[in-house]
């Protein structure tokens, strides 16, 4: 048809990874828009117009670059680079498979190409085979290693499961996702693997009035991470009161026990803030 359109490929350059949705079941009662399942060729054919795009930014790139270069002879070395990536497309290969050294490749990264974002596909399965990991689906076994050649992860979802399973309220959820033998929902592990892809983690504060959440980069350090709630904690911090989520629960998730057991840590500004943590920041502004 019309493809995905100028106005949709504005919006995910805008995002941090892509979530490609594959049929990998077989229904006749559900049509594919190409009368066949292939979720390879329906990734290749998503690829190749995320691919085009691409090049229209690089080329348009090009272009301005070619144009400053009599005032500007630094401006060759990124020409050069852009054509590198160029030529990579026009193969048929998405960007996010060049090999780059990190100078370059942090500059190929601040393109916003499509392609070289991280992606995730979601190989959408039957309920049937929702409960497992589709070991013996030839379907999500061809998506995996795609996914292994182009540096992308592969989640398996029920897209049949996950509608029943936003109707129903927690309690229930939990009992059909027990008679599915499902562990976790799709959408859980989507979410999971999507911090995984993009190298983030979650602390947590807590308080009389709410206990909340906060996405942090791995490695981020204690000053920087009260930073997120607020710039004056990161200013005037003096030090993070820290127990993980796991020791809280294992004092019976209370901290006056924990501080008993001697489980609730004082740390500094060089500490780097772990998954699960719960921090209390102490700053003085």
């Amino acid at each position: 048809g019309e493809g995905l359109g100028n106005k949709f490929l504005g919006h995910i350059r805008e995002v941090e990874a892509i979530v490609h949705v594959v049929r990998c079941f077989e229904d006749p009662n559900v049509i594919h828009v190409d009368g066949r399942i292939d979720p390879i060729s329906d990734i290749e054919t998503i690829n190749l117009e995320l691919i085009f795009a691409d090049m229209e930014v690089i080329e348009r790139r090009v272009a301005k670059a070619t144009k400053m270069l009599k005032g500007d002879k630094s401006l060759q070395k990124e020409i050069d680079l852009l054509n590198k990536v160029n030529d990579h497309l026009a193969a048929g290969n998405v960007a996010r498979t060049i090999e780059l050294e990190t100078d370059d490749a942090n500059f190929v990264k601040s393109l916003d190409l499509l392609t070289y974002k991280p992606v995730i596909s979601a190989a959408n399965v039957s309920e049937d085979d929702a409960a497992d990991e589709c070991d013996d689906n030839e379907y999500v076994a061809a998506v995996r290693k795609l996914a292994e050649d182009e540096g992308s992860e592969v989640v398996v979802i029920s897209a049949k499961v996950e509608a029943e399973l936003s109707e129903l309220d927690d309690e229930e959820r939990e009992m059909f996702l027990e008679e599915l033998g499902i562990g976790e929902s799709g959408l859980d592990k989507l979410i999971k693997s999507s911090y995984s892809l993009l190298n983030l983690i979650s602390f947590i504060t807590t308080g009389e009035d709410e206990t909340r959440a906060w996405t942090i980069k791995r490695g981020t350090l204690a000053p920087q991470a009260a930073g997120k709630i607020h710039t004056d904690f990161e200013k005037g911090f003096i030090r993070s009161e820290t127990i993980s989520y796991d020791r809280l629960m294992e004092a019976g998730g209370k901290l006056s026990n924990a501080k008993e057991h001697g489980w609730l840590r004082s740390e500094g500004k060089d500490y780097e803030v772990k998954d699960g943590d719960i921090c209390h920041f102490l700053f003085n502004v």
